[in-house]
């Protein structure tokens, strides 16, 4: 059987992925174009400096998935899903450009909201061509419901649009949507379409620095030898930033991380003031704010019972959590035993925890000016914040799908392993290891590879690139 082994430099992580992926499928150039990145441009990020507002250009891939549905000739209403301040009111106003027409009404509002009170739906599209004193496009006319949220009705009646007004594209967004179709009894499933948004992964991060030659060079496979530790440079870079649009413009204008701590701040405060919305009543409330100020210092899987240092009970915590994962501040990641797939979510198993942001997560644990000096993050923090990245960009390029990320475990009496991330790609569930170690340190991995289908692993470091031949103790060959 032909074996190959993969490492990865971990400042690649996005292409690593693709790559990964190329092996497996047996034609590396053809399935690293399946993934292919479409850039976009958002354009209107805008920066209060002094009072005065800069607009700023930053690449989203979604933009791509925009284009082919406005084509579409199976178009249903947009639902962009997403949580506070990952841009996706930016997104929709740059895509509003190519259209004849575009309403934007914001539900935040109460004039825009009441429109919503109506139930025909013409008469809808008839007050806000009059509210917003515009009309029809020639061609083509965007309507953007903006904090859709705000009216469980209008959420409603996304699909009467559908069914009334086909020629109308709309798009709907809001932050916390989850919470709100608890109110919808009758959410319009089967009528609607799904895009999510997230911070900015580390591609259109670069389109975002306006480094077109560093993305040509991310998309070259394989990657040249000159541009690995430029690249890896720049990761670095990102990886102490992290992807909050807000804060990359910011970095963009004054190329100085150490005044982002005043947004940063910011960001995270109003993420925290948010927790009424996440609640059912003051007790929730109690347990939400608790959590969400605790849960950043956990770098290992979690417990629910007494989380943080508390006398919560497990029901209380789970709920908190379960809420801010609805929210997509902080996501629980659970574990699988599958070696081939499907990959099965082993719920009874302890979880770890995927913040929004790596950015953020580095900020309110005070670790950036650490990271500053250092050459290879896969040890730092015992790995933890190298880790965390990967699991962000993997679920940033599940823009149609609410994506989350996997580890595996294998939990018996006298012998755990734990890997780092599985990744279905086609029929193999892939092990992703990401570790500085050599190969004395691959016991979990070869105990996944020892029990799977095929003879594939991959593991991310700061190294260059190469493909070598590993043996597990039972005589396996695999590729890492």
């Amino acid at each position: 059987m032909l074996q190959i082994q993969v490492i990865f430099a971990s400042s690649l992580l996005q292409i690593y992925c693709i790559f990964a992926s190329s092996l497996l499928q047996n034609s590396l150039i053809a399935l690293f174009w399946q993934f292919k990145i479409g850039f976009i441009t958002i354009t209107n990020l805008i920066l209060s400096a002094e009072n005065e507002y800069i607009e700023m250009t930053i690449h989203r891939n979604a933009y791509k998935k925009l284009i082919e549905w406005k084509t579409s000739t199976d178009r249903k209403p947009i639902l962009l899903r997403g949580a506070r301040q990952v841009g996706k009111t930016t997104l929709i106003r740059e895509f509003a450009r190519e259209f004849d027409s575009y309403i934007e009404l914001n539900l935040e509002k109460e004039a825009d909201r009441k429109i919503f009170l109506i139930d025909d739906i013409e008469k809808i599209l008839n007050a806000a061509y009059l509210l917003k004193k515009t009309g029809l496009g020639k061609n083509t006319t965007l309507l953007f419901i903006d904090e859709i949220q705000e009216s469980p009705k209008a959420i409603k009646q996304l699909r009467y649009f559908y069914e009334e007004k086909p020629e109308i594209h709309i798009i709907a967004a809001g932050s916390l949507l989850e919470f709100a179709l608890r109110k919808v009894p009758s959410f319009p499933v089967g009528r609607i379409d799904y895009l999510y948004l997230h911070p900015l992964n580390f591609e259109e991060y670069l389109g975002g620095i306006n480094n077109n030659q560093a993305i040509k060079a991310l998309q070259t496979v394989p990657i040249p030898d000159y541009a690995h530790h430029i690249l890896l440079d720049l990761f670095h870079e990102y990886a102490i930033i992290g992807g909050m649009p807000e804060i990359v413009s910011q970095y963009i204008l004054d190329k100085n991380i150490s005044i982002l701590t005043k947004k940063y701040n910011k960001l995270w405060q109003a993420y925290k003031d948010d927790v009424g919305k996440y609640a059912r009543n003051s007790t929730e409330s109690k347990v939400i704010g608790h959590v969400i100020e605790t849960a950043p210092y956990e770098a290992d899987r979690i417990k629910f019972e007494g989380f943080g240092k508390s006398n919560y009970r497990s029901r209380e915590v789970g709920e908190a959590l379960r809420s801010l994962d609805l929210a997509r501040i902080v996501r629980l990641i659970y574990p699988t035993t599958s070696v081939i797939p499907p990959i099965v979510t082993d719920f009874k198993k302890s979880p770890r925890l995927q913040f929004l942001d790596t950015g953020m997560l580095n900020q309110v644990l005070l670790m950036q000016g650490e990271m500053i000096g250092l050459n290879d993050l896969t040890g730092f923090h015992r790995g933890r914040i190298i880790q965390h990245l990967v699991g962000q960009e993997l679920i940033s390029i599940h823009e149609e799908v609410a994506y989350k990320t996997h580890f595996w475990v294998r939990e018996e009496k006298d012998s755990n392993s734990e890997v780092d991330l599985v990744y279905r790609i086609g029929k193999y569930n892939v092990p992703i290891e990401i570790k500085s170690g050599k190969q004395g340190k691959l016991k979990s991995l070869h105990q996944f590879v020892e029990r799977t289908n095929h003879p594939y692993a991959v593991r991310m470091h700061a190294g260059d690139f190469k493909i070598e031949k590993v043996k597990t103790p039972s005589g396996k060959f695999y590729l890492l």
